[in-house]
């Protein structure tokens, strides 16, 4: 452990992670239909950095999904399909990855199928993902990015409690057109201060 509580060496979350309506775990096999039924649509993947999935292409990334269930070294994370608990239905995934061990900093980033937008799913895990990074893995920040039309994201993080940081500019090239992107970010002080 360093200086600010940083756990370098993570096992695998004791999973599932829960919330009041959300189970968090790590991917299956039998995810296929729902991954590509996410990641198929246009829609879903407009503000993402590919294109809607075919099944060949959703079987290869479920493929290394099963396996993103660890928090480890900079550039890996964990990588957890998102289930309504009332439902047994798989509705999305979310994203905590390290992304800068010596400073204690994280990434978290999320995607939902459109049947479940609107509901509040995205901040609710999201949330919960907050949770384990700064409490159970002792990250001193964590950050998310996003194209900066992706007004339903930047909601996502108001209500997290995340800061803009920075707007950048036509900075990425993405299907055909420059586009801005956006980074908020919270403090594990600042997040303590609103669980307090």
């Amino acid at each position: 452990m360093t200086r600010s509580g940083y756990r370098a060496a993570m096992p695998s979350p004791l999973y599932p992670l829960t919330t009041a309506r959300l189970i968090l775990r790590p991917y299956v096999t039998d995810d296929l239909v729902a991954l590509h039924d996410m990641f198929g649509r246009e829609d879903v993947c407009r503000y993402l950095r590919w294109e809607p999935m075919d099944l060949d292409a959703a079987t290869t990334l479920l493929e290394r999904r099963v396996k993103q269930t660890r928090f480890g070294t900079p550039g890996e994370g964990l990588l957890l399909a998102v289930e309504e608990r009332d439902s047994g239905r798989m509705i999305g995934e979310l994203m905590l990855q390290l992304t800068d061990e010596e400073n204690h900093q994280g990434e978290i980033g999320w995607s939902f199928h459109p049947d479940a937008h609107g509901r509040g799913f995205a901040t609710e895990g999201a949330r919960e993902m907050l949770r384990l990074g700064f409490e159970e893995l002792g990250l001193h920040r964590i950050f998310a990015e996003s194209d900066a039309r992706n007004a339903a994201s930047m909601r996502v993080m108001e209500r997290l409690g995340m800061r803009r940081e920075a707007h950048f500019v036509e900075n990425e090239f993405l299907k055909g057109e420059w586009t801005d992107g956006v980074v908020c970010a919270i403090l594990e002080r600042e997040w303590r201060d609103q669980a307090g």
